[in-house]
């Protein structure tokens, strides 16, 4: 779709240029942050970027063809658009704005458990093809509302997420007091107002909420309860039997999020997982953790024949994901690239991104002669083909 590009934005640095000038600090800070000193965040891209392709120059070619088939689905592209919380705290709409676009390209959206649009809505947008991340609750009774919810919207692909037994310790959020609705501080006022246009669509929108649990949430809470609310809500670490009894109950196809070890990746095979994504919460988590593009050649190479291997943290631009599919990933999902998106270009920003995603990795692509996506590994430079 040439119309949805905007050459005045031909990269992710210049959409996050964009975004920066329109969004208020301490929502911006929310987007970029990690853990810590944010070395985990860095690192995911870094060495993404440490891998290397080999073109073939000489030869028949075909031409390249971007068209992926997960889980029963054929997708224009091998990339989606990852789960990220608190997305209309960040634009107005971005949750809405994002599903609409990934559909009518034709990629999977993830909606997130503490998104700020609830599952039926973008089940709607989505036409069902969405899929939900769930962050898994203390209470078994809501953990059964919210995945028959999820059901009875009809999306096919249920995550469960691994990475996050505790809450991560990110300086930037804490010092902005970062929360939803955003708290009445002084300093935060003083930014809201300097951005007139995000300001403009939080009135049109309606405060930001986290939409799917709003019927769980107790009325009347203020800010500081809200929180406790949420840590004591989603606080525990994910186990075997957890993921065994959402296995039993979900009848559609189910990934873990987070996983990076061989040895947590055989506990999910076991228990009947269809899929993992290889993932550190985008560096917001352990910041002395290695990055998810590390295990990666390892775990496709011994687990790819059992289970289906995804990645996501730290990709960005379209060579990314080359790199992650090069090294093993069948499917690659991106989450801030699409929220600078967004926030630069407001309703366009989803459906600029994703094609200018597109016709970067389509030149990736042509450039080294890799015709279908699953041919991508043959181009990796590893130490043997050197």
């Amino acid at each position: 779709m040439e119309a949805d590009f905007n050459s005045n934005y031909p990269s992710i640095e210049h959409l996050r240029r964009k975004a920066r000038s329109r969004v208020p600090g301490f929502a911006f800070d929310y987007l970029e942050g990690g853990c810590n000193s944010n070395i985990n965040l860095h690192r995911n891209t870094a060495e993404i970027r440490d891998v290397q392709l080999r073109p073939y120059y000489i030869g028949e070619y075909a031409g390249s063809n971007l068209q992926t088939e997960l889980f029963g689905e054929t997708y224009d592209a091998p990339f989606g658009i990852a789960p990220i919380g608190l997305q209309g705290l960040m634009w107005p709409r971005a949750c809405e704005f994002l599903a609409e676009a990934a559909a009518a390209h034709n990629i999977p959206f993830c909606l997130s458990t503490v998104g700020t649009a609830n599952i039926e809505k973008v089940a709607e947008i989505t036409s069902g093809r969405a899929w939900f991340q769930l962050y898994h609750p203390v209470e078994e009774d809501l953990r059964n509302k919210m995945i028959g919810r999820v059901a009875d919207a009809q999306l096919p692909v249920l995550v469960i997420l691994a990475d996050t037994p505790t809450f991560g310790y990110r300086p930037k959020e804490i010092r902005n007091g970062l929360s939803i609705p955003p708290r009445m501080t002084a300093r935060n006022i003083m930014q809201m107002l300097t951005h007139p246009a995000w300001c403009a669509g939080q009135l049109s929108a309606g405060k930001p909420e986290f939409a799917t649990m709003k019927p769980y949430i107790p009325k009347g809470l203020d800010m500081k309860h809200l929180g406790l609310f949420m840590n004591r809500t989603f606080a525990g670490r994910l186990n075997e039997d957890k993921i065994k009894a959402i296995r039993d109950m979900w009848k559609g196809k189910l990934v873990v999020k987070g996983i990076v070890t061989e040895k947590d990746t055989e506990k999910v095979i076991a228990l009947g997982a269809d899929g993992i994504i290889a993932s550190n919460h985008g560096g917001r988590q352990l910041d002395a953790g290695e990055s998810t593009i590390k295990p990666m050649t390892h775990l496709a190479e011994r687990y790819g024949n059992q289970i289906t291997v995804m990645l996501d943290s730290g990709v960005r631009e379209g060579p990314d994901v080359a790199c992650a599919l090069a090294s093993g990933a069948k499917f690659v999902f991106l989450g801030r690239s699409f929220m600078y998106g967004v926030a630069a270009m407001g309703k366009k920003g989803g459906y600029h991104t994703i094609f200018m995603l597109k016709r970067q990795l389509q030149q990736v692509m042509e450039q080294l002669a890799c015709e279908r996506v699953a041919d991508f590994p043959q181009h990796l430079v590893t130490p043997q083909t050197n």
